[in-house]
């Protein structure tokens, strides 16, 4: 009897051990993962390190890139498009004037109805329309019939009261926000698309033409008075509503800048002279390049794999549309490589630019303690439906490097446009403010992002020097913009 107890006792006992071996092997495992997990991210974050000392190389790098730009045309990476606006809006404008704003993944149609000086802005109406993403890489005519169906039907909606008088034709500004080689204030070939949109037949071809024959087919009576970039149009309704603007950039899907510059620190200028002895420069920023910007395998991956490979290279670290690209990229080689989310890679999270920035962007605000928003973004958009409280963590963790880097750099990229002003360093007794206006999705919607570039910002310049900085949100500033620069432009003014 007690051999038969010492045998079942000990046949307990190495059960006992077993499964305390498997168990252990299973934590073993387990931590091997998320051991390997992490060093993939600590790698990450690694490369994406932004000392400030890296961000005032950026800068002047970016300042360097701008004056070679202003010297001669492909003197740079940067572009440095003179806009042929040499006089920004005054408040005297007077009417009403129509916009197109087509700049990303949706464009805006929009009226407003200005007062003239002392009366400002009486009335403003715009639509917003979504672009197929079909059209984005089809034919010329089928996006500008597509674009100039939507702006008939805008304007046939309206009330009697906008109505012009007989024989006079209604004045549109076109705000155009990729790269345009212009030579006057209403004609400009397109240089190269970015954003997404890819029609090779529109590249070199007037976009004001191709914009003129759509309406034309459409019985739009209309006629196109100023073509301006997005942020040249920013610019321009910034400095309607603040004489002290002298600045634009957008963040939104793409990002550029655009600026007030001496027209005699622009050699390649060879027009009419500006009366004004200043120009507006476009400068098509994001394809701003240096040894200095912070790259990752991630981003060169992407790189090479996107529409334009070797082109804005800076707007993809910057930029609304590649953000959660980045985070995807990232997250699927922890899948792949430390089994993240289990034994098998979750197939949606193959998918290029299935995890977007907006949803980056709520991942990165979940403030609840368990990180629900985490959790319903992973299983609704990617399809994971079983992750720990630890793995969400790392989630909005790897979400704060990628948004971290991209505002830093911004906010390098807008030192470096104020060293190029002269407005990076204090000037005794001058207290002029310089305010720099701000536009885009990116900037409007993610806000830890835009926190981190404005305060990236102030720790650049030193607390002193940032006082007489303001940045401003101009909310639908481009289009607006582009509507006073065609009021400003209009071939009835000479009638008035």
């Amino acid at each position: 009897m007690g051999r038969v107890t010492v045998v079942v006792v000990c046949c307990a006992a190495l059960a006992a051990g077993v499964a305390a071996a498997v168990v252990v092997r299973r934590r073993v495992k387990r931590g091997g993962k998320c051991g390997k997990a992490n060093g993939i991210m600590k790698e990450f974050e690694e490369k994406c390190r932004t000392p400030a000392a890296k961000l005032k190389l950026v800068a002047d790098a970016m300042t360097v890139e701008m004056h070679a730009g202003l010297a001669s045309e492909g003197g740079s990476k940067l572009k440095m498009i003179i806009s042929y606006v040499d006089n920004l809006p005054t408040g005297d404008e007077k009417g009403t004037y129509y916009a197109l704003d087509l700049g990303g993944t949706n464009f805006r149609v929009l009226r407003v109805h200005l007062g003239g000086k002392g009366v400002g802005l009486i009335n403003q109406e715009f639509a917003e329309v979504s672009i197929p993403p079909h059209l984005m890489t089809g034919t010329s005519d089928a996006l500008f019939d597509y674009i100039a169906a939507e702006l008939a039907k805008f304007v046939s909606q309206e009330s009697e009261e906008f109505k012009l008088s007989p024989g006079r034709q209604m004045e549109l500004g076109f705000t155009f926000s990729f790269p345009v080689m212009q030579t006057s204030i209403n004609t400009g070939t397109l240089v190269r698309w970015t954003k997404g949109f890819s029609i090779d037949e529109m590249v070199g071809r007037d976009v004001v033409e191709e914009l003129s024959r759509a309406m034309a087919k459409q019985g739009l009576d209309m006629s196109v008075s100023a073509l301006v970039n997005d942020t040249v149009g920013t610019l321009a309704g910034g400095r309607y509503a603040n004489k002290d603007v002298v600045a634009a950039v957008i963040l939104g899907t793409g990002s550029n800048a655009a600026y007030v510059e001496r027209a005699q620190a622009i050699p390649k200028w060879h027009g009419v002279p500006s009366k004004s002895g200043e120009m507006v420069i476009n400068m098509e920023w994001g394809n701003f390049r240096s040894s200095h910007l912070p790259l990752s395998e991630y981003d060169n991956a992407m790189d090479v794999e996107s529409l334009n490979p070797g082109e804005q290279i800076f707007e993809k670290m910057i930029s609304g549309m590649y953000l959660g690209e980045i985070v995807r990229r990232v997250l699927l080689r922890m899948a792949q490589e430390a089994a993240f989310f289990g034994d098998t890679v979750p197939p949606k999270l193959e998918v290029p630019f299935a995890l977007r920035t907006p949803d980056m962007s709520a991942m990165h605000h979940d403030t609840s303690s368990d990180l629900k928003v985490v959790e319903t973004k992973l299983k609704d958009i990617l399809e994971i439906s079983s992750t720990s409280l630890s793995m969400r963590k790392t989630i909005v963790e790897l979400c704060n490097i990628v948004a971290t880097r991209g505002a830093r750099l911004a906010a390098a990229g807008i030192l470096g446009v104020l060293k190029k002003m002269g407005r990076d360093a204090a000037k005794d007794g001058d207290k002029q403010k310089t305010v720099i206006v701000m536009d885009g999705g990116l900037y409007e919607h993610y806000a830890e992002y835009s926190k981190c570039l404005e305060n990236t910002l102030e720790e650049l310049l030193g607390e002193e020097l940032f006082k007489n900085i303001v940045i401003e949100h101009s909310n639908d500033g481009s289009g607006i913009g582009a509507a006073l620069l065609a009021a400003s432009h209009s071939k009835y003014l000479q009638d008035e």
